[in-house]
């Protein structure tokens, strides 16, 4: 028997909180783009807990997990698979790369080059993967969790915006509070709390809340507060690249799934304005002057926010 959306939630919140402390606003989130279908970009400093989190969650699925450390001299067949020939019966097969899993981890992905980040992009859209003209399809459960270090730039290739747009969300860590810094010394004392983790929904409990979450009910005057909302970005004073209409359907998305994570079977302007920021924020592009005088589009966002009008 499968188990309830709200009951699934909250044993994956659970589950990761005792691998990730002090981090149940960015968990939160984070299952939000992942029942919505949708993929996630951390961006934060080293040492923060990014590959952690990523693992944690596969096993708490009981998913396939596979990580990519991305290099300046990472090829696209070392993640998407390479045809091999066979001498023994004179033909060549296909060998999958790692992209064929459940949760990818693309460790570091501003590290390859251009050529290699946009292997991901038909992925991360449609699902499938082109190899030498041939299609391959990828399981119904794929869901990448791409890192990047915000401070290093040296040797790095930054995002372009297109691909900036395939994340449904992104998200910081960031560092945790003394206290829990300190119960991660004691949990970690004698051995990493990953180690004994273990499943505790299946893959097709997800696979069933995110079947669920398509089916939430909301209104068309919240759907008008959406547009309105993402609609604004492109007009924004210091706005040098506003928010694409796929902001718009990321944002209706994670909404949908917030509600279903509290057991609702509708959506509240309070799902919406809860998602708007880590939705919206990475897909815009603030002009040169404006970063320089210390704004960012998160800063822009949450002023929007302030002004749009709530739904009566």
């Amino acid at each position: 028997m499968s188990l309830q959306p709200q009951e699934v939630f909250r044993k994956l919140t659970q589950n990761l909180e005792t691998v990730m402390r002090g981090q149940s606003v960015t968990i939160r989130k984070l299952l939000g783009a992942f029942v919505s279908g949708g993929h996630v970009l951390l961006e934060d400093y080293p040492g923060t807990g990014k590959t952690t989190l990523a693992k944690a969650l596969a096993r708490s699925i009981g998913a396939r997990f596979k990580r990519v450390q991305f290099t300046p001299d990472l090829l696209p067949s070392d993640i998407l698979g390479v045809s091999v020939f066979d001498q023994r019966d004179h033909a060549f097969h296909f060998h999958e790369g790692p992209i064929f899993t459940n949760v990818l981890l693309a460790d570091e992905i501003n590290r390859a080059s251009p050529r290699t980040q946009s292997a991901l992009l038909e992925a991360m859209a449609e699902g499938q993967v082109s190899v030498e003209g041939t299609s391959y399809r990828l399981a119904e459960l794929f869901f990448v969790i791409a890192t990047q270090n915000p401070v290093e730039f040296r040797g790095t290739y930054p995002l372009p915006e297109a691909q900036m747009d395939r994340f449904a969300v992104q998200l910081s860590l960031g560092y945790v509070a003394p206290e829990e810094e300190v119960a991660i010394l004691s949990a970690q004392e004698h051995r990493h709390p990953i180690d004994t983790l273990a499943a505790c929904v299946s893959v097709d409990d997800v696979l069933g809340v995110r079947r669920r979450a398509s089916g939430v009910r909301m209104s068309d005057e919240l759907k008008r507060y959406v547009v309105d909302v993402v609609r604004e970005t492109r007009a924004a004073n210091g706005v040098q690249l506003g928010a694409s209409p796929r902001a718009s359907l990321a944002l209706m998305k994670g909404a949908q799934a917030l509600a279903l994570s509290e057991g609702r079977e509708f959506v509240i302007p309070e799902d919406v304005r809860e998602m708007a920021v880590p939705v919206i924020a990475h897909r815009m592009v603030a002009e040169p002057q404006a970063r320089f005088a210390g704004v960012t589009t998160a800063g822009i966002v949450e002023e929007i926010l302030t002004k749009v009008p709530l739904p009566s």
